[in-house]
């Protein structure tokens, strides 16, 4: 009987601890989330108190709340150039974007489907650019805007400095490396036989991209257009560093003009920042599982 009750014993120790991990697991995971969101509940709640319900309190915005309202958040609608700043963001975004996965998509291509002599040297070019940090090139790069007429046709003044085509091309140069990393590793998985059965058919090298591989790359294309577009909507140091008017600055850098000299009305500072998270909490919620697959994509080899 001993003999057959302990193995039986041991079923149930073992089901113990695990439903005791699962409990700590679950617990440590719930208080991770609470930090990580804690932010966001403390900006939804600052939006919802009048300043003066602030300024008269010892504690400040720390202070309970005698009162909470949303004219925080009429007033910015009502008297501030959300609108305008929002499309810029979207200006600059959403071209930044589908440039970089374009470009990105065909050195891809190029790296994962073709054998030629440099391509290992490409991508690890492509792949270094990502390691640079941007505070290093700042003040060369604004030089560099300043001085060469690239790109007059973008831009009114002839220059990229303070000009939306600028920050463009700064985002897809340094987004370009990681898409590149990423989408090379994925077209790997893809069997080599299609774009030869393709060349057998006759097609060209722009014909098997486009028609052959890049269709079978929409997954990857979708959940790197979630991550790069976050990543992008959220950029605060580009967008401050290389506009001075501040009527073509993005919603973030905008943010910043709403910061007063002496006094700051917190309350709709907030206010006006949550509206600004709306954009990426929404394709947030829309794309999750895009998103939540970008994360790994490109971790294993074929």
């Amino acid at each position: 009987m001993s003999a057959v009750a302990i193995p039986g014993q041991r079923v149930k120790a073992n089901r113990r601890r695990l439903r005791l991990s699962r409990v700590g697991l679950h617990l440590f995971l719930s208080v991770l989330a609470f930090v990580f969101a804690w932010p966001m509940l403390y900006g939804v709640y600052l939006s919802l108190r009048p300043f003066s319900d602030i300024i008269t309190n010892p504690a400040g915005p720390f202070s309970l709340p005698s009162t909470l309202t949303l004219d925080n958040y009429a007033y910015v609608i009502a008297n501030s150039d959300m609108l305008r700043f929002f499309w810029n963001t979207a200006v600059i975004t959403i071209p930044a974007v589908l440039l970089t996965l374009w470009i990105s998509s065909m050195v891809a291509f190029a790296i994962s489907k073709y054998s030629w002599k440099f391509n290992l040297i490409v991508l690890l070019i492509f792949t270094a650019g990502n390691l640079l940090p941007p505070q290093v090139i700042v003040i060369p790069l604004v030089k560099l805007y300043n001085a060469i007429p690239l790109f007059a046709p973008l831009s009114a003044n002839g220059r990229l400095f303070d000009q939306f085509a600028g920050v463009i091309l700064i985002h897809t140069t340094f987004q370009t490396g990681f898409c590149t990393f990423v989408l090379s590793n994925y077209m790997k998985t893809l069997p080599n036989e299609l774009v030869e059965a393709a060349m057998i058919d006759g097609a060209g090298v722009f014909t098997i991209y486009s028609k052959v591989i890049l269709p079978l790359c929409k997954p990857a294309l979708a959940a790197l257009a979630v991550l790069e577009f976050t990543w992008i909507y959220n950029d605060f140091f580009w967008a401050l560093f290389l506009f001075v008017t501040g009527d073509k600055r993005p919603i973030t850098a905008a943010l910043n003009n709403l910061q007063g000299q002496y006094v700051t009305n917190m309350p709709q500072l907030a206010a006006i920042s949550m509206l600004a998270a709306i954009p990426t909490i929404v394709i947030y919620l829309v794309l999750q599982r895009y998103f939540v697959r970008g994360l790994t994509l490109g971790a294993a080899k074929g």
